[in-house]
């Protein structure tokens, strides 16, 4: 099982990193089209879909590397403050409940939207867009599947970590199975 977690961890690890070189070129890409809308009044719809692409892109292939690390926005009144264990169970009960049922339903509900795209393989309505919105619709699987991955891994740390809470000394273990400190007078080998 933790061989398991190891891999899903490790690609959704690699996948975020190469997802950094992606906001650069979004980032230089719009820097372009910008210089060249406003210095030389020049405009180029493929590189401003590009823009959207990348952006999507981004978010939607992130949203696995971000559970890993434990930064999608959560309620913290009453799990940032609460026991190792009971952060466990409220990460099994939300990956059972409701975190893998989404992941699931996503797959599910977009199968004729991006099958259908494929087939007519659908491209931008502009012209000289890009011809690659079959390429961009079939991202949302690619969230689907890497979100429920993640979710996987998720919920057998939950499980262990319920079953055999961690130390709660001077470091607690996030979902993401890494120390972090907990008080400014934490061990500097908590990083």
């Amino acid at each position: 099982m933790q061989a398991l977690e190891r891999f899903i961890d490790r690609l959704n690890e690699n996948i975020g990193h190469l997802l950094a070189w992606v906001a650069l070129a979004m980032v230089l890409v719009q820097f372009i089209v910008v210089v060249m809308r406003y210095v030389f009044a020049i405009g180029n719809i493929a590189m401003q879909e590009s823009i959207w692409y990348m952006h999507g892109i981004l978010f939607m292939i992130g949203a696995g590397y971000t559970l890993l690390h434990n930064g999608h926005v959560r309620v913290d009144v009453i799990y940032g403050d609460a026991s190792p264990r009971y952060k466990a169970l409220v990460d099994l009960l939300g990956t059972i409940f409701f975190l893998i049922p989404v992941t699931i339903a996503t797959f599910w509900l977009s199968f004729d939207y991006v099958i259908n795209a494929w087939k007519v393989w659908e491209g931008s309505t502009e012209t000289m867009g890009l011809p690659l919105i079959w390429a961009y619709k079939t991202v949302i699987w690619v969230f689907a599947v890497l979100l429920f991955l993640q979710a996987l891994s998720l919920l057998m740390k939950s499980w262990r970590n319920w079953r055999n809470p961690p130390a709660a000394d001077d470091a607690a273990v996030n979902p993401g199975g890494k120390a972090v400190e907990t008080s400014p007078g934490a061990s500097a080998a908590n990083h």
